[in-house]
């Protein structure tokens, strides 16, 4: 079985890589090793990937041809929420031309491939107009709110017609947003959702640029792992509908995470918090949904994490 990551290089891309080449994965309602990994990034992927024989490594544009036909590809690659609404040609580029070029290249097979495209909640907003948006459920209609939301629903709905079509299999999956990511910040507007507790955790210091009481909808990196695998891993009747579907979400606030940092590592570690309000921040990652009802996801077999105390304790014991 061939497979291909883009963003292969990127945290989640590095554990979809690591966990498709540990063993038997299952794509479209059939079970098989990989016996070749195609990873599509700007740079080379994590070590311990790049050593296994079996993966190849695509550097430069997602224009570039992908070699020869592939039985599944995952799309991760893609330029973040701040990045893309700080550079509107960069996200319209990346998020969106891109996006067309791995369809493109997928079109393109004897056999259409799996492909899952890894979306985001960032395609639900609150409309100036409207208000607020309720609980999310899985007939939510999506209204954007940021560059980066536009280009995830376009995706969705290129992903949705070559699907009809009959050029790929397609199954999209709205990502919450994941915490807890190790590393430094990144461009993505929610970056703040991991660094007030891999920071302090770290004993640094970190900017929370939200109110405390923000809702905000989270998954961990094993949650998001999960529901990206198993959208690949259904047959077509079991996937069902074209639409994208929602993962499940944990609902929480800054304060609350800060106080499970508290519970976790010990009183006091959150005092490494500032609290320094950015109404830039606030206005992207303030206009997504905090709470999903997910009875699609659900009926796949996911599931939301029990509690922010145990997404910071398995951090922690990695870290």
């Amino acid at each position: 079985m061939r497979v291909i990551v883009t963003g292969g290089a990127g945290f989640l891309g590095t554990l979809l890589c690591r966990r498709l080449l540990a063993g038997p994965v299952g794509i479209g309602g059939t079970t098989a090793e990989v016996s070749r990994l195609t990873v599509v990034d700007l740079v080379a992927p994590a070590d311990d990937v790049a050593a296994d024989p079996r993966v190849e490594h695509v550097e430069g544009e997602l224009s570039r041809t992908l070699g020869d036909e592939a039985d599944a590809v995952f799309h991760l690659a893609g330029v973040v929420s701040g990045a893309a609404e700080a550079d509107f040609d960069a996200g319209m580029h990346t998020n969106l031309d891109g996006t067309r070029a791995v369809l493109e290249y997928a079109r393109g097979h004897a056999m259409p491939p799996v492909l899952v495209f890894t979306s985001s909640l960032a395609v639900f907003g609150s409309d100036p107009a409207i208000g607020p948006v309720g609980p999310v459920d899985d007939d939510t209609l999506p209204r954007p709110q940021s560059s980066y939301g536009i280009q995830k629903f376009v995706g969705e709905q290129l992903v949705a017609d070559y699907t009809r079509k009959g050029f790929v299999r397609g199954r999209s999956v709205r990502l919450m947003t994941v915490s807890v990511r190790p590393g430094r910040p990144n461009a993505a507007a929610s970056s703040f959702l991991s660094s007030i507790v891999r920071e302090p955790l770290a004993g640094e210091r970190a900017v929370c640029p939200a109110p405390p009481d923000m809702p905000v909808a989270l998954s961990s990196p094993d949650r998001t792992l999960e529901g990206i695998l198993r959208a690949a891993e259904v047959d077509d009747a079991t996937w069902g509908s074209r639409t994208a579907m929602n993962l499940p979400a944990l609902t929480t606030t800054p304060r609350e995470m800060t106080a499970a940092l508290d519970r976790v590592a010990g009183a006091g570690t959150s005092d490494l918090v500032d609290w320094v309000e950015d109404p830039a921040v606030v206005a992207i990652v303030g206009s997504w949904p905090p709470s999903f009802t997910t009875p699609r996801a659900h009926a796949l077999g996911l599931r939301a994490d029990d509690s922010y105390d145990d997404v910071i304790t398995s951090y922690r014991d990695r870290t």
